[in-house]
């Protein structure tokens, strides 16, 4: 190019304070872009949950955090109300404009209160905490979509989460236009769910239950908290926690879906793709 092309970025925290790997990984890669495709990429962060800080519209693309505590005991708080505010207000500029759109990325705990929002499943907190590196299933819709273009099928990225969205209700995916992209992994040996991990809500918001922010770096730093460590031992076993920390370099696995999903939907908001 030329020309530089300007992309401002809103990144919403909602990790309530709490310490996270997350909103560095999500910083690193927008930093990567903008030197990678050589263009005026700025972003501003808004703690929401903490100070009640939110975006307006004059940004091109939202990038929202996951974060700790439960989906459903928000409702109705100021925070979640002007988080929902705000998704309306993209999905309102997107409708009345034909050829300029917003683009909106919603991670775990964003995921989920979009899901509630709009209906689309049954939002469950877990039997037990899931956290590690899993693989992820992409489903017909989530093959075809751009956003995981240069994806693997099955592809693996870091889940931590005490909450997901499962039973998904057809006939509200049908009245949103929403697509199911990924789902968990198989577990022929569990008779649960497989819960949701990726869904279109509009054209140009899209969220996934699992973290694809999520690197190398993070992800150790994690693992070698003992508590984390004893959590994974005890539930999984010590060549499982091995085998956690041996994969985190592999090109194939988180480096991969780090390095593909969230740039793809900065390509999307620059209208690369």
């Amino acid at each position: 190019m030329d020309k530089k092309r300007d992309l401002r970025v809103a990144v919403i925290d909602l990790n309530n304070g709490a310490p996270n790997q997350g909103m560095r990984g999500i910083g690193e890669i927008l930093l990567r872009f903008k030197n990678d495709h050589n263009i005026n990429l700025s972003f501003d962060i808004f703690d929401l949950r903490q100070k009640g800080e939110i975006p307006d519209l004059s940004y091109h693309a939202y990038i929202s955090s996951g974060g700790p505590g439960s989906p459903i005991e928000s409702e109705g708080e100021k925070w979640e109300n002007d988080f929902y505010n705000l998704l309306d207000q993209i999905e309102i500029f997107n409708t009345s404009h034909e050829v300029e759109k917003k683009y909106a990325f919603l991670i775990c705990h964003s995921f989920q209160l979009a899901c509630r929002k709009y209906k689309l499943g049954n939002v469950t907190e877990r039997r037990s905490n899931a956290f590690g590196i899993f693989p992820i299933t992409l489903t017909g819709d989530g093959e075809t979509d751009e956003i995981f273009s240069g994806i693997r099928n099955p592809f693996f990225s870091v889940d931590s989460r005490d909450w997901q969205v499962i039973e998904p209700d057809p006939d509200a995916f049908a009245a949103k236009g929403a697509k199911l992209l990924a789902i968990e992994k198989e577990r022929k040996h569990v008779n649960l769910e497989r819960c949701m991990m990726s869904i279109r809500f509009s054209p140009e918001i899209i969220g996934t239950q699992f973290h694809p922010e999520a690197d190398p770096v993070g992800m150790k730093m994690y693992l070698l908290q003992e508590e984390k460590k004893k959590v994974i031992i005890d539930t999984h076993g010590e060549q499982k926690y091995s085998d956690m920390l041996n994969s985190l370099d592999d090109p194939a696995r988180i480096v991969l879906t780090q390095s593909v999903i969230l740039p793809n939907f900065l390509k999307q908001a620059l209208g690369y793709l």
